[in-house]
């Protein structure tokens, strides 16, 4: 007997139907507006759609945005170029490798927010309006480093060994290997990582700016809206940063998908 499986863009619609059905109910019984208040903590979906599209401030969302898009690709290169490098170095000295991973897990365990208030007063936030921070960046890089070090030097170390070997026996050096082997080898890992990376470094672009020194962005926004208690726009904005996010994930994932087509089924 055939069982009847779901497209996935179909299960994904379904799921988006569900999750906000839920988000109305939510609204509607947990949290109900106080007498002689127009506040509620939770608005309902129609609120944030009335406040984006209604409201006409899904205008302005660009001019918002930019600034904390622009740290995120700047420190998302950042940091993913830092850790490829560090991944590299610790095939040509293998010895390394508990020293390198060590950073990368101590750059994980880090606490953001305690970074994020020193980078602040080290580095500053944006040098003119409309400029991304320099925290945000920071914030944006660090964030990124552990997953793309961890899953380069596991991508790396899955080569074949007998390919290795191959290349070794012909004359080949590490610098060979790496290239004719282990980067082929380690490709879908790399991607894979990079791809996980993008939503995390927009999530440490936001933090940076949220911690100030910048008058343009997501965070200052987030802190403006939160001052004049302004529910349904804080959602709004959120959504978008999940919007954004969740576009740029799918963007890498679609060059995952051309770049290494054995891996997701396709053709070779």
């Amino acid at each position: 007997m055939k069982t009847m499986r779901i497209p996935g863009w179909a299960a994904g619609f379904i799921g988006a139907i569900v999750l906000v059905l839920v988000w109305w109910l939510f609204s509607l019984t947990a949290f109900q507006i106080q007498e002689g208040t127009s506040f509620t903590p939770v608005p309902s979906p129609w609120a944030v759609f009335a406040w984006l599209f209604v409201d006409g401030n899904i205008a302005g969302t660009w001019s918002v945005f930019q600034p904390t898009i622009t740290a995120a690709a700047i420190g998302y290169l950042w940091g993913n170029g830092i850790a490829l490098v560090l991944a590299a170095f610790v095939l040509v000295f293998p010895k390394t490798e508990t020293v390198i991973t060590q950073i990368a897990v101590v750059s994980y365990c880090l606490p953001i927010v305690a970074v994020g208030g020193i980078s602040v007063v080290v580095l500053g936030g944006a040098k003119s309006p409309g400029d991304p921070s320099a925290t945000a960046i920071f914030l944006a890089a660090l964030v990124c480093v552990f997953t793309t070090v961890v899953g380069s030097i596991l991508g790396f170390k899955s080569a074949d060994k007998s390919s290795l070997d191959v290349v070794r026996v012909f004359g080949g050096n590490s610098w060979t290997q790496m290239r004719k082997v282990r980067l082929i080898a380690a490709l879908p890992a790399i991607l894979n990582a990079l791809q996980i990376a993008v939503p995390t470094a927009f999530l440490g672009a936001v933090l940076g700016e949220y911690l100030g020194a910048i008058t343009a962005g997501v965070g200052p926004t987030l802190i403006r809206l939160q001052g004049q208690l302004d529910a349904a726009g804080v959602w709004s904005v959120f959504l978008l940063c999940a919007v954004f996010a969740l576009a740029a994930y799918g963007f890498v994932g679609l060059i995952v998908r051309f770049v290494t087509p054995w891996v997701s089924g396709g053709a070779r």
